[in-house]
């Protein structure tokens, strides 16, 4: 299968000025971030230099892998119900475009925005972290194996979280219940990154490796499970 990159930019492109014109995906987009950028910051600076040996042994910027879990169904809840209802979905569907270059150039648009998102708001809390917390705190807090995780993990859990996503957009009738139900979907993930962020799982080496490779597998299996859904003839008709 051989795929044209020209025209999977080109559904990327149509789906981004699509994201960019819908008001209301644009402000939750931008009040999720905020939600887990602020609280956390709440926390640090109200935080003494003596709890700096409590902090080390836990995992706290992890809950912020919440983003990439959060973020990205709201946008993939809106690919293919929110274009049914506007009426463009249907012209999109008969042009020569295959669905596997549909389905990438809708699961990209969403992808690169919600990364770096969540690259953006973890960046500016290291910063923040890094020139105002105790030197004490920002030390101890701030490990770089966790850096790198947010890194290898942000992506990962967003690509799922938009499967799931699409996977529901392309079975419902409304944008809302579409980004609810993908929301409640990518809980276990938010449960999961907690559960190990507050040190109630500890990420061993074995566990950190087993959940990249389970992420991986969901990202193929999702993959595979959203593109029979991408027929047109059922999207048009909008059988189920």
């Amino acid at each position: 299968m051989t795929l044209s990159r020209r025209r999977v930019h080109a559904i990327y492109r149509k789906e981004v000025r699509e994201f960019r014109r819908t008001g209301y995906i644009v402000a939750t987009m931008a009040v999720i971030p905020l939600i887990f950028l602020i609280q956390p910051l709440v926390l640090v600076f109200g935080l003494p230099a003596t709890s700096s040996p409590k902090i080390a042994h836990l995992h706290l910027l992890l809950y912020m892998l919440g983003i990439p879990a959060l973020v990205p169904p709201l946008m993939a809840g809106y690919t293919v119900v929110g274009e049914r209802q506007q009426g463009t979905l249907e012209p999109v569907l008969t042009t020569p475009v295959r669905r596997e270059e549909l389905l990438l150039g809708k699961a990209l648009a969403t992808l690169v925005p919600s990364v770096v998102v969540a690259y953006a708001v973890y960046a500016v809390f290291l910063a923040i972290v890094f020139l105002f917390a105790d030197p004490a705190v920002a030390s101890a807090l701030v490990q770089w194996p966790l850096v790198l995780a947010q890194m290898v993990f942000t992506p990962l859990i967003a690509g799922w979280s938009i499967w799931l996503g699409m996977a529901i957009s392309s079975t419902s009738n409304d944008i809302r219940v579409a980004q609810q139900l993908g929301i409640l979907a990518s809980l276990p993930s938010v449960i999961v990154t907690s559960l190990i962020g507050f040190n109630v799982v500890h990420p061993a080496p074995v566990l950190v490796l087993g959940l990249v490779a389970t992420l991986v597998l969901l990202d193929v299996f999702g993959w595979r499970m959203v593109s029979p859904l991408f027929n047109r003839e059922r999207l048009i008709t909008n059988t189920h």
